[in-house]
């Protein structure tokens, strides 16, 4: 079979390799589409991720497909099912999934490999991550569980009321599901974004204000002034992964607010805190990682509920053999934002999204 395989930095090749078989409560899904994500144009840049990835492996974790095969024991799927198989599963069974925290177990299982005409999904993964897509949900737009999963629990983490104003720092993929979901969920959103593409968007997918960071001299002022008073949003969410971005979210938040450092910078990274403004503020920080089963299943839920606008967030579709040019495209900085997803067709197929 074609697959993509990551043999270190910006050096991801086109390979022809075995079609995988399924061990014991494994099953092999034909990928009918894989999604570019910001993780993976992570990985492509830097040649490896200490977490999830070691080259040479294949590549992606972004996917939804059919049931082409299952192993010994499995039940609950066969050929021809239409699934999405997350990108991780944990344990079970050590401490932090007993405390209800499985997005950290200590022995949380990755999956790559969506970059490819067949995956192979592990046992664990099948077992508690592998879903049914409902109805007539588009292969591309089920895909969009995963990313999904996290900016739900980015924001439900967040501890949101209907009426709060949020500001999300952030206009990439992640920073626009979690404005969205933040709109749906009845908040008041404010939208700090870069890129003349990225404010029409935030604005389509239900921010109700727009402050773009190139337009105005200070993005702290720009968003206090939109908050009764000038007092701070009620919550704010960076999805950028810088420094000074996080230091912007602590200056937008009100005393009392909640900021969720939800973009993760490199290891190594170190941000200034004014001490006194967390302590006599009473500010509360957060920072969210991954997903757990559960969000998983909400996120796929609200997709298929239609309220989502998945089609929103593929904003290109190409072949297998195209993947390091769909890479370049999302690295090129004359790009300006454009480029939110492009769904990888292994097959070489155009699946028509549903409205």
């Amino acid at each position: 079979m074609t697959a993509a395989v990551l043999h270190g930095k910006e050096d991801v090749r086109i390979e022809q390799v075995p079609v995988p078989l399924p061990g014991p409560g494994e099953i092999i899904v034909q990928v009918a589409a894989a999604l570019t994500c910001g993780t993976d144009l992570k990985v492509f840049r830097r040649g490896y991720h200490a977490r999830m990835i070691t080259p040479p492996a294949l590549f992606g974790h972004e996917l939804a497909g059919l049931v082409a095969e299952i192993g010994e024991g499995v039940t609950r799927f066969a050929a021809g099912d239409r699934v999405v198989a997350l990108n991780s599963a944990p344990c079970s069974e050590c401490y932090f999934c007993l405390h209800g925290q499985e997005n950290l177990c200590a022995d949380l299982l990755f999956n790559n490999g969506a970059y490819a005409e067949y995956i192979r999904i592990p046992a664990r993964i099948v077992a508690k991550n592998t879903l049914h897509i409902p109805g007539l949900v588009a292969f591309e737009h089920a895909a969009l569980t995963e990313p999904l999963a996290c900016a739900l629990h980015g924001f439900e983490d967040s501890g949101p009321h209907p009426d709060d104003t949020v500001a999300v720092i952030g206009g990439g993929p992640l920073g626009l599901m979690i404005l969205h979901v933040a709109a749906l969920a009845g908040c008041t959103v404010i939208a700090v974004v870069k890129h003349d593409s990225q404010v029409e968007v935030a604005r389509a997918l239900g921010a109700a204000h727009v402050v773009q960071t190139t337009k105005v001299g200070d993005p702290v002022l720009a968003v206090r002034a939109l908050t009764p008073g000038g007092i701070g949003v009620d919550i704010a969410i960076e999805a950028v992964a810088l420094p000074e971005t996080w230091e912007q979210a602590v200056a937008m938040v009100r005393n009392g607010g909640t900021v969720n450092f939800f973009g993760g910078p490199a290891a190594g990274t170190e941000v200034r805190l004014d001490t006194n403004r967390l302590h006599y503020g009473d500010l509360t920080l957060k920072a969210t990682f991954h997903h757990t089963p559960v969000i998983c299943r909400r996120a796929l839920e609200l997709i298929a509920s239609g309220r989502f606008q998945a089609g929103r967030f593929i904003t290109g579709h190409a072949p297998l053999s195209d993947l390091n040019e769909a890479f370049a495209k999302l690295m090129d900085r004359s790009n300006h934002g454009q480029s939110i997803k492009t769904a990888i067709l292994p097959a070489g197929l155009t699946f028509k999204a549903l409205p």
